[in-house]
This record gives structure tokens, C-alpha cells and sequence, in this order.
């Protein structure tokens, strides 16, 4: 641990202003969706601990505001604060799961593509072609319209559209360590094409894999929050943010603003802190950038 504080990383991140600051509303907000269910009084999904007597009741700090519900309720009753603590956890399993499956598959498909060449490069490359072709956004939209909703469905779909990336960026690397001298010395020493990969090419490639999967969470929050504000994403029982926005855009233009203001306000400033932390490490792990 010393010798990471050390280390300049560590020297130019503290240096770093908009990656401080990135990297402490995620840490933030990581509290909040761990801890928050804890420091709330009401589960928010919870039918019995709903009172509609207590619907659309504004923030605290405006006229009619509750004490109990600090930044007011929406039209069930439920603690607007609550509501958001409860679906930024969805929203950041969503993220980070979709995030890890697109790189597990683009990974291995961009080794096999930039290892072995020929025929099977070609299949893959020209399917990433034409999925790039096509908006993240429409591709995900046409999936979950025609094969349902539901988290499991979301992450497929999200899966579907974000494997690219990984793919292209992984053969791109992979093509360029396999001209290097170390490479042919474990051809040379007979060790077979599977432990070379692993052992060899896919350490040197995941400089870049870092900074992708950490800009494409953000991404994904923000594509699964589209999609559920169309009503296509995640079920009423399982709400992200997304879907509280959602509902309380309905009855926006009723003055009943911070139904949605205050989950929007949260996905903003959550997808802000990860682009922020991740423009660092894009900066910092590519020495070209510097």
C-alpha cells in the first residue's frame, strides 16, 4: 500500500482536480447504494409501509414538506430519497455487470480475432461492422421490444450492444504484440496458442481494457435508464432510476418536479464522476495522451 502512494499514478492523480473529484462522488454514491437501504426509514417497495395520504408531498424545505421524507414523495406515498437509494442500486448492478460480460466476450473474441488472422478475423471483424453500424440505443430498444423485459433481458441486451468495443480495441493490441520479439520466443519454446494468449498477450492488452470498462459503465447506466424510461426496461417491482424518472415525468408538468428532478439529478452527477475518473485514467495509462 505504501509503495502505491508512492508511485506516480498516485502522484498525478492527487493532482489531478476533476479526477478527485470524479472519484469521490463515485465513492459517494457507492456508499449510498451500499449503505443507504440502512439510514432510510421506509423500503420504498414495500407495499405495507406506504400511506397514499402521504403522495406528492414536496421536499422538506418547501411549503407542506413531511420531516420524514426529505426530498418529498411521489404519487404511491413512497420516500422520493428512498426511491432513488433503492434504484441506484439496480442502475450500478446493471452498469458494472453489463460491463463485465461485454468484456469477458469482446475480450475473447478481439484475442481470437487478432491472434489467429484469416477467415475467422474477417467473421468477426465484419459482425462488429455491421453492429456498428446500426445506434447502441436502437439495437438495444429492437432486443428488449422483441424479447421481452426484465433485468436478465437488459443485461443481454447490453451485453449485445457493448462488445464491440472490447473486441476491436483488444485485436488492434493484439496485433501489435504478436510482431514482438517475445511472442516468437514462446512460439519457439512450444508453448502452445491458448497459454500464449493467456499468458502472454492478454496482460499486455488490458491497459486499454481499463479504461473502456470504466467510461462504458457509464454508458450503460445511461443506455438501461433510456431504456426504461420507454417502459421497455427493468419491471415496476424491480425500479432503476431510469423508471423513476419515468413516472415522475408523468406528472411533471403538474409542478410535481422533484419525482424526477432528483433520480435525473443522481444519474447525472453518477455518470459525470465516472467520465471524470475515467478521462484520467485514459490520460494516465496511455502515455501518448500525457
Amino acid at each position: 500500500m505504501t509503495g502505491f502512494f508512492s508511485s506516480e499514478f498516485f502522484f498525478h492523480y492527487r493532482r489531478n482536480l476533476p479526477a478527485v473529484f470524479g472519484s469521490a462522488l463515485l465513492v459517494f454514491f457507492a456508499l449510498l447504494a451500499t449503505f443507504g437501504p440502512l439510514l432510510v426509514a421506509q423500503d420504498p417497495y414495500d407495499v405495507s409501509q406506504l400511506e397514499l395520504m402521504d403522495s406528492f408531498k414536496p421536499p422538506v424545505w418547501l411549503e407542506g414538506g413531511d420531516s420524514r421524507y426529505l426530498l418529498g414523495t411521489d404519487g404511491q406515498g413512497r420516500d422520493v430519497l428512498a426511491s432513488v437509494v433503492y434504484g441506484a442500486r439496480i442502475s450500478a448492478f446493471i452498469g458494472l455487470a453489463a460491463m463485465l460480460f461485454s468484456c469477458v466476450i469482446g475480450t475473447a473474441l478481439g484475442l481470437i480475432s487478432g491472434y489467429y488472422g484469416g477467415m475467422v478475423d474477417s467473421i468477426i471483424m465484419r459482425i462488429a461492422d455491421i453492429q456498428l453500424s446500426f445506434p447502441s440505443m436502437l439495437i438495444a430498444l429492437f432486443l428488449m421490444s422483441a424479447f421481452g423485459t426484465g433485468i436478465g433481458m437488459v443485461l443481454i441486451a447490453l451485453t449485445a450492444v457493448g462488445w464491440v468495443v472490447y473486441a476491436r480495441t483488444v485485436r488492434g493490441s493484439t496485433l501489435s504484440e504478436i510482431q514482438k520479439e517475445y511472442i516468437q520466443a514462446a512460439k519457439v519454446a512450444g508453448l502452445g496458442n491458448g497459454e500464449i494468449i493467456l499468458r502472454h498477450v492478454l496482460p499486455n492488452v488490458m491497459t486499454p481494457l481499463i479504461v473502456v470498462a470504466t467510461i462504458q459503465v457509464g454508458t450503460f447506466i445511461l443506455i438501461e435508464a433510456s431504456l426504461s424510461f420507454l417502459g421497455v426496461g427493468v419491471p415496476i417491482t424491480e425500479p432503476s432510476l431510469g423508471l423513476l424518472v419515468k413516472e415522475g415525468f408523468d406528472v411533471l408538468f403538474s409542478g410535481i418536479w422533484w419525482t424526477s428532478a432528483f433520480p435525473g439529478l443522481f444519474i447525472m452527477f453518477l455518470v459525470f464522476g465516472i467520465n471524470l475518473f475515467g478521462d484520467f485514467l485514459r490520460d494516465e495509462l496511455n502515455p501518448r495522451l500525457r
